[in-house]
């Protein structure tokens, strides 16, 4: 008894330490086109990504736990030797967790899901065998890497295309902005109710048909709409002749809207990457409480909000590093782009929570971002730090699976 739950304990320090990461690092991700187009200052994505990110960890964090918890590994060739999950996992969480301290330290953005299922591949194939890891759901993966950026920077341009040609390239852009801000502003209320309901609140015991949930998004969306444009309409109007002026007047209308968009890809975010911390840590929990290896485990709510708390941390610490080389250096950044970019990704990634599937929210918001930078032309990209940030890419998931055997054959000689 005693053992479990020393196991259990480190577990949760684990799980607390690969959260604190994913918040210095992919939470920075999903909070930069916000920051980045000074729609909001740092200290407001802290206090939005303390409320939002949280409520996703707790709320919607189950749905793609369980992808990341089995299915990469084949457990019940453990079914014999339980510890070394236990070990596996906890190597995978504090590989994971190290490297995301390091690549955080200098302003790389990593993805964290590379980062862990890099861990557990390495874990597996090491300490049971390559037979032992699922290739075709890794591939199935790997897969959602590539696909998630270009979804996500597909609907960037066209988003971004949709506000120029709509409001910004018009002669008299304030009147445009009024009449098509509140359709922007109903599109982010409506995803993020979506995700709310349908991914959330059936992990606290509401459950509604897919009719009433689209129901609720459209209101909600539609409620969200009314607020929005009691704002909008409250900025003072001056004559097309000043188009100056009116530039400026519509990227504040953005900038409203940038702050609605923040919440959605907050808690978007929260809802699909806390698995990263929370899976081999509920992995862990259900061996350490059973003694048996066993394909199916409920998460505890406890450690759902310990990955809350680890997240929202990690941002208040270290975030403004990753911050920097999203937000700024990739393209220069509006409230008018960061919209589109924060919008395209948080639809990309509710869209992957819904249906299980482990995505990178840095791949997401680095092709949303690619994909505004696009639609403006390729001379506004700066390729410098594009190739950068491919090459961390690239890095991270032999980094992690190394770090991974590391700390696996360490843990089972100290504690085996």
């Amino acid at each position: 008894m005693e053992q479990a739950i020393f196991y259990i304990i480190l577990a949760a320090a684990f799980a607390l330490f690969m959260a604190w990461g994913i918040g210095a690092n992919d939470v920075a991700n999903a909070m930069a086109p916000s920051v980045g187009s000074k729609a909001i200052t740092i200290r407001q994505a802290i206090i939005i990504a303390a409320i939002f990110e949280f409520a996703g960890a707790v709320l919607a964090g189950g749905g793609v736990t369980s992808t990341i918890r089995r299915g990469i590994i084949d457990a019940s060739l453990l079914s014999g030797q339980p510890e070394l999950l236990v070990f596996g996992m906890l190597a995978a969480l504090l590989a994971a967790g190290t490297w995301l301290l390091i690549a955080s330290r200098f302003g790389w953005p990593v993805s964290t899901t590379h980062t862990i299922i890099g861990a557990v591949v390495g874990f597996g194939a090491i300490g049971i065998g390559v037979s032992a890891v699922q290739w075709p759901q890794v591939g199935r993966i790997a897969m959602s890497w590539v696909v998630s950026p270009v979804i996500a920077g597909a609907i960037a341009w066209m988003l971004f295309m949709s506000v120029q040609r709509l409001i910004l390239q018009r002669d008299d852009p304030l009147k445009y902005a009024r009449r098509y801000v509140p359709f922007y502003m109903f599109l982010a209320g409506f995803f993020m109710t979506l995700v709310t309901v349908m991914k959330g609140l059936e992990h606290i015991g509401i459950d509604f048909s897919l009719v009433q949930s689209y129901a609720l998004a459209v209101l909600v969306g539609l409620i969200i709409t009314g607020i929005g444009t009691i704002f909008v309409l409250r900025i003072p109007y001056q004559e097309p002749e000043k188009r100056e002026f009116h530039f400026v007047t519509v990227e504040n209308i953005f900038g409203v809207l940038m702050v609605i968009t923040a919440c959605c890809m907050a808690f978007a975010h929260g809802s699909n990457d806390v698995a990263n911390a929370v899976g081999p840590a509920a992995a862990v929990i259900s061996v350490a409480t059973s003694g048996e290896v066993g394909q199916e485990a409920i998460v505890p709510i406890w450690i759902l909000v310990l990955g809350g708390v680890g997240i929202v941390i990690g941002l208040a610490t270290y975030g403004h590093r990753v911050i920097a080389t999203v937000g700024k250096n990739i393209t220069a950044l509006t409230p008018s782009r960061g919209f589109a970019a924060g919008l395209a990704a948080a639809a990309t990634i509710v869209m992957a929570s819904g249906t299980g599937l482990p995505i990178s929210t840095t791949h997401t918001v680095v092709g949303a971002i690619l994909g505004v930078g696009m639609a403006r032309g390729i001379a506004s990209i700066n390729l410098r730090v594009v190739g950068g940030i491919f090459m961390s890419w690239i890095i991270t998931v032999p980094a992690g699976a190394t770090l991974s055997v590391l700390f696996f054959t360490i843990l089972r000689l100290t504690l085996g």
